[in-house]
């Protein structure tokens, strides 16, 4: 699967991977078992010694919702999703995680140039879980984008790990809205929740422009700057 190397910058490894390309899944590039994919929903119901990668790709356009079921014990599920929306786009991302000792951690990078509205909720059923989602948003001249993160830790469910946090580098004409909430009624691990905007410092631009780039050019080396940082 080098083209997700060549195309997305996508780093592969040995794992059962799940792919999605433009809102819809892709089963001749994927490599999984004991998996249940059903339209929206991804049931995770049996242990697996391997990581479970889920890739989520391309350009949305409209509604995309994807359910994620973890039932299976000492499972790592990763997601990895990067976007591109040149049309209004809605992207819902529900994970439930029931596997003690079992975590989710997601990636997700979004190029947004017109209106994204994404919302993640993260929910623990069991003690010992794991829920991490970091968002990043590249939010273009005159784009409009919402980011709403709920973490949700039930009752007697404890020593959770949950991170769900946002960052944001806009141009001045875009419009941001972020709203992070946590509902814990259980003592965590860890809890995490953070909101941040990012704005390149007048020294970065100073040094690229000094090494004879355009203004154009120092826009789009600070865009991947900012996308790929980890």
């Amino acid at each position: 699967m080098s083209y997700l190397w060549q195309e997305f910058n996508i780093k592969t490894f040995t794992a059962q991977t799940l792919v999605f390309r433009d809102g819809n899944f892709i089963p001749e590039l994927s490599d999984y078992k004991n998996i249940e994919i059903s339209k929206n929903n991804i049931n995770i119901k049996e242990n697996s010694d391997l990581p479970i990668h889920i890739i989520y790709i391309g350009e949305i356009v409209g509604d995309h919702n994807i359910n994620i079921y973890i039932y299976a014990e000492n499972t790592k599920i990763i997601m990895t999703n990067k976007i591109i929306t040149k049309k209004p786009a809605f992207l819902n991302i529900y994970i439930k995680n029931y596997g003690e000792n079992s975590v989710f951690d997601g990636q997700i990078i979004a190029q947004n140039h017109k209106n994204l509205k994404i919302d993640v909720k993260g929910e623990h059923f069991c003690k010992n879980t794991g829920i991490l989602v970091k968002t990043k948003v590249m939010a273009y001249e005159n784009s409009d984008t919402e980011l709403n993160g709920s973490a949700i830790i039930n009752k007697n469910i404890t020593d959770c790990d949950s991170n769900i946090s946002f960052s944001v580098m806009a141009d001045k004409n875009a419009k941001i809205k972020l709203k992070p909430t946590q509902y814990i009624k259980s003592i965590p691990l860890n809890a995490v929740h953070s909101a941040s905007l990012y704005n390149p410092n007048q020294n970065q631009i100073n040094y690229l422009s000094e090494s004879g780039l355009s203004s154009k050019e120092i826009k789009e080396v600070l865009t991947e700057a900012f996308l790929s940082q980890e």
